[in-house]
């Protein structure tokens, strides 16, 4: 897939990172491209599937490809390519792909939500990371932990369309929202590193959407115009 490609088909899929994407430098912006397109495939996993074993299906042929199973998906090649030149690491894309693994049955309770969230919004965070060339492990954990906090927000911002779907991602056990909200809110007080920022400014729009009090709301130029700003000063 050419680049162009990879940007078009990240920008249907996946808006909020493709918009922090464009300030990763060139050479690192293709990489999240993968990357992120990699994601919405796993996301849609569960979304796509009629019951969840199929879904775990979907997984575990991208877990292959991982692995090292030669697919003819041009998403797949691109993977395969960016593992090969240690741009990706196995482990780390294993890990995500384990994470969605909870979408197959309902969330029990808040730990494993949290666990779930970070698995998933917070390791895709750090692996852009990685991406971007960040090496000290406190700033990585800093970027998981602003992922942590977006993915959080993006769930409780989902939730009724989710709902709306017959799925829903929050956990069962009766958690307040607003708990998670606050913890949400905690980790995105976190400040990301400078090389990481790419990786990071989603967290400026899920910090907005935590802001409203209205409750979610479609993306606009406010929005977009605020990841800007983010992203052109380096302040997130």
């Amino acid at each position: 897939m050419n680049e162009p490609d990879l940007a078009a088909q990240v920008r249907r899929a996946d808006p909020d990172r493709f918009l922090g994407a464009i300030f990763a430098p060139p050479q690192s912006r293709r990489w999240l491209f993968v990357l992120y397109a990699f994601n919405h495939e796993l996301a849609r996993a569960r979304e796509v599937a009629s019951q969840p074993p199929l879904a775990l299906i979907r997984l575990q042929w991208w877990r292959e490809v991982v692995e090292g199973a030669d697919r003819a998906h041009p998403l797949a090649v691109e993977l395969r390519a960016g593992l090969a030149q240690g741009i990706f690491s196995d482990a780390a894309l294993t890990a995500l792909i384990d994470a969605r693994e909870a979408e197959a049955e309902p969330i029990p309770d808040r730990a494993a939500f949290l666990d779930y969230a970070r698995g998933t919004a917070g390791g895709l965070a750090r692996i852009a990371g990685t991406v971007l060339g960040v090496t000290e492990s406190a700033e990585l954990a800093a970027l998981e932990d602003l992922g942590t906090g977006y993915g959080i927000a993006g769930i409780l911002r989902a939730a009724p369309a989710l709902e709306a779907a017959g799925r829903d991602l929050l956990p069962q056990d009766g958690t307040n929202p607003a708990a998670l909200r606050d913890e949400a809110a905690r980790l995105l007080r976190r400040r990301a590193p400078r090389a990481g920022l790419a990786a990071a400014l989603p967290a400026v729009l899920a910090r907005r959407d935590l802001r409203r009090p209205a409750g979610p709301a479609p993306r606009g130029l406010a929005d977009r115009i605020a990841v800007v700003i983010a992203g052109l000063t380096g302040r997130c």
